[in-house]
This record gives C-alpha cells, sequence and structure tokens, in this order.
C-alpha cells in the first residue's frame, strides 16, 4: 500500500487526521508563495526529483457526486466511508494475489484515502462541464475498446492508449492503478517531465522559445513554460493532435469509454507551485471551446519520493492483442452474436 500523509497546504489534513471544521469544507487554501526552493546551478527553482502520484490513488474522483455540491473536501462521515471502500479494495487486490490467479491485485497500486470530494475544482460544482453539439458529435464517433458492443474491423477501431501510444493530456496528469510515477529533469531553459505510463517525457522549454507554428500537431501537445513567481512554474500547452481522450477511464469518476474528445483549439495551463520540499500543489486549467462549454479545472497534491522505481511500461502484449480483438469480433458476428 503506497504512503497515507495527504498535506493540503495549512490546512494538516492528514488521510488518517482528526475531524476537519466545517468551514474547511467548501474551498481548499490557495497555493503558499511562502516557501522558497533552492536553486539549480543556473539559477532556477529546483523541482528535480521523483514526484510519482500513486498516493494520490485512493478512490478520489475525478468528477463529484452530486450529492456532495460544492464541497471540496469530505465530511467526517464521507472520510469513514471512503476509507472503508479503500479496505476493501485493498484485501480484495491482496486476496487475488495470494490465490495465484494472477488477477489486477498482482499489480494493482491502491493508497489510503483522502479527504478530496473530487480532482475537479472548477466548475464549482466538481463535474466536467456539458459538451458543445461539436464535443458530442466527436465524441460519438471515437472507438476504444472501453467502448461498450462496438465491433472491431480496423486499428481505427482502437484508440491511442489502445495501441499503446499515448494516454494523451490531460489525462496523463492523474493517477491511475499503476505506473503513476513522474519525475521532473532541469537543464538551463528545459524542464522534463517523464511519465511512467506509456513511458512519454514531455520537454518544456522555459528560455523564452517562439511557440512552433499551429499547425504542427503532437500528441502531447507543444508546451512552453516559464517561472513567474520564486515557487511557481507555468506552463502553456497547445498544438493537440485530436485523437487521445481528454479523460482516461482509469481514473476513478472518469467518464467511460474514453470518448471525452480533443480538438486542435485545445489549451492546457498548468502550474506547479512548490510550497515545501517534498510538496508541489499541481493546478492546470483545460480549454477547448470546441469540445466544451466552458473551461474546466483540477488540482493535485504531489508529494516527493525519490526512491520510487519507475518500471517498463511493456503495453505492446506481443503486438497480437488488436488482430485477436477484430478476429474475435468478426467471429463473434458470424455465429450471430454468440461468444464461440
Amino acid at each position: 500500500m503506497s504512503g497515507g500523509r495527504f498535506l493540503l497546504a495549512a490546512a494538516a489534513l492528514f488521510a488518517g487526521g482528526s475531524a476537519v471544521a466545517q468551514e474547511d469544507l467548501t474551498v481548499l487554501p490557495a497555493p503558499s508563495d511562502a516557501y522558497r526552493p533552492t536553486l539549480t546551478s543556473w539559477g532556477e527553482p529546483d523541482f528535480r526529483g521523483g514526484w510519482p502520484i500513486d498516493h494520490l490513488n485512493g478512490r478520489t474522483p475525478l468528477q463529484r457526486p452530486a450529492e456532495q455540491g460544492n464541497r471540496q473536501l469530505l465530511n467526517e462521515e464521507e472520510y469513514a466511508a471512503r476509507s472503508g471502500a479503500v479496505e476493501q479494495l485493498e484485501q480484495r487486490y491482496q486476496n487475488e494475489d495470494e490465490s495465484g490467479t494472477m488477477g489486477i491485485g498482482h499489480w494493482a497500486e491502491v493508497a489510503a484515502a483522502n479527504r478530496r470530494t473530487s480532482w475537479i475544482t472548477a466548475p464549482a460544482d466538481g463535474q466536467l462541464p456539458a459538451f458543445t453539439a461539436e464535443g458530442q458529435r466527436l465524441s460519438d464517433a471515437m472507438r476504444s475498446t472501453w467502448v461498450r458492443d462496438q465491433p472491431f474491423d480496423s486499428w481505427t477501431d482502437f484508440d491511442s492508449w489502445d495501441r499503446c501510444i499515448t494516454r494523451g493530456l490531460p489525462a496523463s496528469m492523474f493517477p491511475f492503478m499503476y505506473n503513476s510515477g513522474i519525475r521532473i529533469f532541469q537543464s538551463p531553459g528545459l524542464v522534463a517531465i517523464q511519465l511512467e505510463m506509456v513511458h512519454e517525457t514531455r520537454l518544456i522549454p522555459t528560455d523564452g522559445s517562439a511557440p512552433i507554428p499551429r499547425q504542427i500537431l503532437h500528441w502531447m501537445g507543444e508546451s512552453r513554460g516559464q517561472w513567474t513567481d520564486h515557487n511557481t512554474l507555468e506552463v502553456v500547452t497547445t498544438n493537440f493532435q485530436p485523437g487521445p481522450s481528454a479523460t482516461n477511464i482509469g481514473t476513478t469518476g472518469s467518464p467511460p469509454d474514453n470518448r471525452t474528445p480533443v480538438s486542435e483549439e485545445a489549451k492546457l495551463t498548468e502550474r506547479f507551485h512548490m510550497v515545501g520540499p517534498d510538496e508541489i500543489i499541481y493546478e492546470f486549467t483545460w480549454e477547448d471551446p470546441v469540445v466544451f462549454t466552458q473551461p474546466w479545472s483540477a488540482r493535485l497534491e504531489w508529494q516527493r519520493d525519490d526512491d520510487y522505481g519507475m518500471f517498463e511500461y511493456a503495453c505492446h502484449e506481443g503486438n497480437v492483442q488488436v488482430r485477436n480483438f477484430i478476429t474475435a469480433s468478426r467471429a463473434e458476428r458470424e455465429n450471430g452474436g454468440e461468444p464461440q
């Protein structure tokens, strides 16, 4: 089980902590600017190290349940219920592992519960905004192995995650049940963010480099960063290649089916606030006027863990699964829809 400490700035809200005052339940405290990170030898704030988000895999949903309204933190009863659900899930995975069935419990990671009602902080209700009419049309056209009752006839029936290409943004910045490692590297004028899942590395110039032409598109977009305060890195990413889902079914509380489209007009604005030697408050705003009726924002609290080991993300499954899906789907349809 991953580490259970979960700090919310100055609120001292530990995963196993004491009661939270009612007035603390509505809005998270803003990131403090009191901490001054050490500087690199070339004079930039030093964010280098391991920042895995496996400690956030404690059943906090992407979207907030409607009954919790605009509250950003759980009350005591809700926190106890989530803690119980986490314990049951951990026990299930342990039983699967010990049984030798090699089920999901063999490699799934579970963290202690925390008090966040959702990762989404805006809109105020913690829900994703509605799709535009075009966003809904694009979503309906998306194909994935996660779409129920979908036939398979071509590689185009598989999304970018199915094909081990990318989990996309902002989906890649949320926890998953495994491979949630993140590392930050820096050199003069450049920040690199390495992601364990799919082994992608985001390269973020901080030297004032001019943006590339808008017609050049990348799966993870094109990023430019700047140090806006003594403890904050701000990154703006544009030039997204449509294809990946902006949300991922592997994050608790995400929409099903990996069908949240990304358009060429999407823009991701991220803020990495180092609020202590071992804490970064990560916030972002996602704007995609083609897909969503309004922007949405999220916040996650990172913890340093320089001992976290990044494992190989061997996603290819022997390069046979796309073929197997297509063969099985065709055979099932030839058999009148009944599995053979």
